[in-house]
């Protein structure tokens, strides 16, 4: 099976030595994606949710180079800096996507890349 990195300029630039996203048959890995705006490269903002907005805008963009939308997704990964902002980042999250809705598992993490509030990996299937 052939594997394929994937790479948008609409999500931000990889920080260390791996792929936005790899293709590997059908499936896609996307990388976690901190809360990173790519036109500025700084976070989107300070709070959870605009933390989280732009994280999962990140890996919208990513899916879109790969000709797939959120509706691939099957399943996600949520880190979390603070498991007391998991409400907040719930209800951003409930905007990204619908019925039926990936499979989810969700962290709190000593510490994340930058001193983020959230970094958020897909896979979905094509």
């Amino acid at each position: 099976m052939s594997k394929t990195a994937l790479h948008t300029e609409n999500a931000p630039a990889a920080i260390g030595p791996y792929s936005q996203a790899v293709q590997a048959g059908n499936t896609i890995y996307v990388s976690g994606q901190l809360p990173i705006d790519p036109k500025t490269g700084a976070f989107a903002g300070e709070d959870i949710k605009s933390q989280t907005r732009q994280s999962l805008t990140n890996i919208k963009s990513i899916l879109a180079e790969a000709g797939c939308d959120m509706s691939a997704v099957v399943k996600t990964t949520v880190l979390l800096s603070d498991i007391a902002d998991f409400g907040a980042m719930n209800e951003v999250y409930s905007e990204f996507f619908e019925a039926p809705y990936p499979a989810r598992a969700a962290f709190q993490v000593a510490a994340l890349p930058k001193a983020a509030k959230v970094e958020i990996e897909v896979v979905a299937v094509l």
